[in-house]
């Protein structure tokens, strides 16, 4: 919904017989008083009578109406953001409402002609009529905001089953503030493979069931990856958190990436993700000290994208400087979309090898070309010192000093643990000044993110999330909980029996991916 143009006075109405609006002691004329001095006050700016949403479904009546509308003043019920709406008043009058202390937090001093918990503390124009005598005291506006939103309520983790803090309280209503955002007008989706669906409509389809087939007018679109669609569709793909298993084994994932810009792995154009790495380049501190926490949860929990095992703590590996080669499937479409001159295991390999002739080189094939599920298989004999076939990807990572990779997410893993990485590709964590880039240019990527910034845009603002446990959206936190203690996606009975039959028929594999 659009905005009006900045500059107008904000008038906020509420629902009649509101209890707030009685303990002030207000009533229809104390609307119509504070709408007078709101036309007095501001000569010739227009005025916005803000209607509530419960009215403006017909739930419950507000005391202005059709009658109240005159030269220069608007009612406004459309559903919009009520920051978004306080960034461009000019002026904010309230009687008791809710966005009057969400107008003191935005930087405006209300006009309040009520008696709300927010007034008589030295941030509003107070013009109630009872006196707030016991309210002497000056607050700064954090103060208010501490004593109402941290010192005076009790808030609930619904993941955890226990009481919260408010900031984690505050992840689990921006997940389902996302969710409900994206989601609420429903989505069609195209292209899918029929073992998917059923994963989708659990994380988008909460609110209204997904449709799968053809676009619709009344609906947004989505495709998986790169497959053909029209203009403004979005694109899914996986999640850098995505699952204890793979999703050749028909493994759900828990986390998806919707972008309506590209996709994440084809650098000839932009995509949301690209877009997030590059505004990350500047963080907040609570950002900073959010992704840093996060990072900190992933290397103590040796979580990764698949979470497929034990380590090679077990392994003996060579003394000397250690570099990592994962394989990659070869005509995934990252490699058919981001690699360079180099696009075969082999070939990487051999670059490897030249360039580090001293090194212990150590080989770790994919596991879906290990499985027979995918292309990449080679022979390293005499190019890798160490050919590791078991092993999850975050413990082999605490082993080596560097990882050398085309595409793979395995040098994003990398960057976390604090490795060097060196890209001859062109992944969405290269160009970024954070690895050694090798690969083809990527002028877009001006923007020197820290590694903080990188993780807050790549494992925080794009993935969406859902909570295996209660099938709730939830916070990256929690994502990581879930798969640290082995939690997974419930995969049904149907899925368990056709990942079998995958071992059987694996060079069949096209019929069912």
């Amino acid at each position: 919904t659009p905005l009006p143009a900045p500059g107008y006075i904000l008038v906020i109405d509420q629902t009649r017989g509101d209890a707030s609006v009685r303990a002030s002691g207000a009533d229809r004329n104390t609307f119509r008083e504070m709408l007078y001095w709101a036309r007095e006050e501001n000569p010739g700016r227009p005025i916005l009578l803000k209607t509530h949403p419960e009215t403006a479904k017909g739930l419950r009546e507000g005391y202005y109406g059709a009658h109240d509308v005159v030269d220069g003043v608007t009612l406004f019920s459309d559903p919009v953001s009520p920051r978004a709406l306080l960034e461009g008043a000019w002026a904010v009058y309230t009687v008791s409402s809710q966005m009057g202390f969400e107008a003191i937090l935005a930087g405006h001093r209300p006009q309040v002609f009520g008696t709300p918990f927010y007034a008589g503390w030295g941030l509003s124009d107070d013009r109630g009529t009872i006196p707030l005598i016991r309210r002497g005291r000056a607050l700064t506006r954090a103060q208010l905001f501490a004593g109402a939103m941290i010192l005076a309520p009790t808030w609930y983790d619904p993941y955890r089953d226990r009481l919260a803090t408010f900031e984690d309280a505050l992840e689990a209503m921006a997940a389902e503030a996302r969710a409900w955002r994206e989601d609420h007008r429903g989505w069609t989706a195209s292209g899918m493979r029929a073992w998917k669906r059923r994963p989708l409509q659990k994380m988008f389809g909460r609110w209204k069931p997904m449709r799968f087939g053809g676009p619709r007018a009344d609906r947004p679109a989505m495709v998986w990856g790169l497959k053909e669609a029209a203009p403004g569709v979005a694109r899914l793909e996986d999640g850098f958190l995505r699952s204890r298993g793979l999703g050749a084994d028909l493994v759900p994932p828990l986390s998806l990436i919707l972008d309506r810009s590209g996709v994440y792995f084809d650098p000839s154009a932009p995509s949301d993700l690209e877009g997030w790495i590059a505004k990350r380049a500047v963080l907040r501190p609570d950002q900073t000290r959010r992704a840093e926490a996060l990072i900190r949860a992933i290397l103590r929990a040796g979580v990764s994208k698949y979470n497929l095992g034990a380590g090679p703590a077990q392994i003996a590996l060579p003394e000397g400087r250690r570099i990592l080669v994962p394989g990659q499937v070869e005509d995934d479409a990252s490699i058919i979309y981001g690699a360079g001159e180099i696009r075969s295991n082999i070939k990487l390999l051999e670059a490897v090898r030249a360039a580090n002739p001293e090194a212990v080189v150590i080989y770790k094939p994919h596991p879906d070309v290990m499985a027979g599920l995918r292309r990449g298989a080679i022979d390293a004999q005499g190019l890798a010192d160490v050919v590791l076939s078991q092993g999850d990807i975050a413990a082999v990572l605490d082993a080596v000093d560097e990882v050398w990779t085309m595409t793979s997410l395995t040098g994003f893993e990398a960057l976390l643990r604090g490795k060097r990485v060196v890209t001859l590709g062109a992944p969405f964590y290269a160009g970024w000044g954070l690895t050694r880039h090798l690969g083809p240019a990527l002028p877009r990527r001006e923007a020197r993110p820290s590694l903080a910034g990188l993780a807050h845009a790549a494992l925080i603002d794009a993935p969406r999330y859902l909570d295996p446990i209660t099938m709730r959206p939830c916070s990256a936190e929690v994502a990581v909980e879930r798969l640290a203690s082995g939690v997974a996606m419930p995969r049904g009975v149907g899925l368990r029996g056709l990942a079998k039959l995958q071992g059987w028929g694996a060079g069949y594999a096209h019929w069912w991916r």
